[in-house]
């Protein structure tokens, strides 16, 4: 009797087969194939040389190098993807992932976020990150995802104390403030304080401030003095006013749904970086001002330590704290107070 051949060939094959393809499939198993790299943006409205884009550019390199490539973001400052207005409806609609952003300009869309800077509520930049990593931190953090759908990370950054500085007035008192034209950001504290100072509060976008001082468009700013020297004011400024009025505190957010596509180990890794960060920025801006004053100074800058309490008296006789209360509520206010004392 022949033997089939043929069929004995044919059985082999398939082992051959089944064996490789259980090799394969090992393989894969043993060496999964990873997921394409992700690059989200990151924008913010400060020069290339503040420390908020320093410590930003340091975060993604980071974030990049722990995610071993499989998140790349790219950090665009000095307002590259629009004013603070456009890049905030960028992030809301997805077409930017994370932004990073004043308070003062979120309280456009979240009331509550005002109660972050509030005029001479705050001594020093220990009492304004004591409160804000607090219970008011977490309500405010609370009402921008609830009204925003954003993510928002736990630790806000800092851009400093503000100062108002001017190319033709010396200010002592509050009442040198009448009629001064200062440009302020679109937000609503700073417009009601300087309305109620007397002066001509101007709403300019922050990269067009340069051009407004130096047309006169605009008699001065108020601003950090890190951002004084930074976008380079002092070249047409004069005078540097010491109010210390507000501080400056940022969140760093992300859009919604881009924060949750992200896997777990991403999440994990940008929340740690971000919030590692934001603490290392905060020390360079309270650490800082003490050679800042010196180093604008020998810019021709002169600086005035003005009668503080008469501002002061200013936000307290025209009832702006008892204002903000009512218009931001009386429980974040209850809990601002809890933490730097009674201002009403």
């Amino acid at each position: 009797m022949v033997k089939d051949k043929t069929k004995g060939l044919r059985v082999g094959r398939r082992m051959l087969l089944a064996g490789a393809a259980g090799i394969s499939t090992f393989a894969i198993l043993k060496h999964p194939v990873r997921a394409a790299p992700v690059t989200y943006k990151l924008g913010h409205d400060n020069p290339v040389d503040h420390p908020v884009n320093i410590r930003a550019v340091e975060a993604a390199d980071k974030i990049a190098k722990e995610s071993n490539g499989q998140l790349i973001v790219k950090v665009f400052p000095n307002n590259q993807l629009g004013d603070d207005t456009q890049m905030l409806s960028q992030l809301r609609t997805g077409a930017l992932e994370f932004l990073l952003l004043g308070d003062n300009i979120l309280a456009n869309v979240v009331p509550s976020a005002n109660l972050a800077a509030l005029p001479f509520a705050f001594n020093g930049y220990q009492d304004v990150w004591t409160t804000l990593d607090g219970d008011l931190g977490r309500y405010i953090h609370d009402q921008i995802t609830k009204h925003t759908g954003l993510h928002v990370f736990d630790k806000g950054w800092d851009v400093g104390f503000r100062n108002v500085f001017t190319s033709n007035r010396a200010v002592h008192t509050a009442a040198d403030m009448a009629g001064l034209k200062l440009r302020v950001p679109q937000a609503p504290v700073q417009l009601a304080f300087f309305r109620a100072l007397g002066s001509s509060p101007t709403p300019v976008n922050n990269s067009e401030l340069y051009t407004a001082l130096q047309t006169h468009l605009v008699d001065g700013a108020e601003q950090p003095l890190i951002s004084i020297e930074t976008a380079r004011y002092f070249e047409i400024s004069r005078y540097v006013i010491m109010t210390l009025h507000q501080p400056t505190p940022w969140e760093m957010l992300a859009n919604g749904p881009a924060w949750h596509r992200l896997p777990p180990d991403l999440q994990a890794i940008v929340t740690r970086v971000f919030n590692e960060t934001a603490l290392l920025e905060r020390r360079d801006l309270a650490e800082g001002d003490t050679g800042l004053e010196a180093r604008l100074k020998t810019q021709n800058q002169t600086f005035i330590e003005p009668d503080r309490e008469s501002f002061k008296d200013v936000v307290r006789k025209a009832g702006l704290y008892q204002q903000w209360r009512d218009a931001y509520g009386a429980e974040p206010f209850a809990l601002l107070e809890k933490s730097v004392g009674k201002l009403t």
